[in-house]
């Protein structure tokens, strides 16, 4: 038997021992209770994160732009 054949054969049959034991359990149960903690946070996607910072650095801009024209005019 060569050496990788040998070890995907004892990966096979860990991955089999470990599904079958209480650790995999104790996985799925923490993985479902994670997932149910972080539905009721108000969190928001980096996605979304960016796109607000994005805008407002924009707006940030413009309010600067609006006080340069406001000094401008003697405001």
């Amino acid at each position: 038997m060569d050496i990788a054949k040998f070890i995907e054969e004892l990966q096979q049959r860990l991955g089999t021992f470990l599904a079958a034991t209480p650790a995999a359990d104790v996985q799925r149960n923490l993985k479902a209770v994670l997932t149910q903690q972080f539905a009721r946070l108000d969190l928001v996607t980096r996605e979304e994160f960016d796109v607000q910072c994005a805008l407002l650095a924009k707006a940030r801009e413009r309010i600067a732009a609006l006080e340069a024209q406001l000094a401008a005019r003697g405001g």
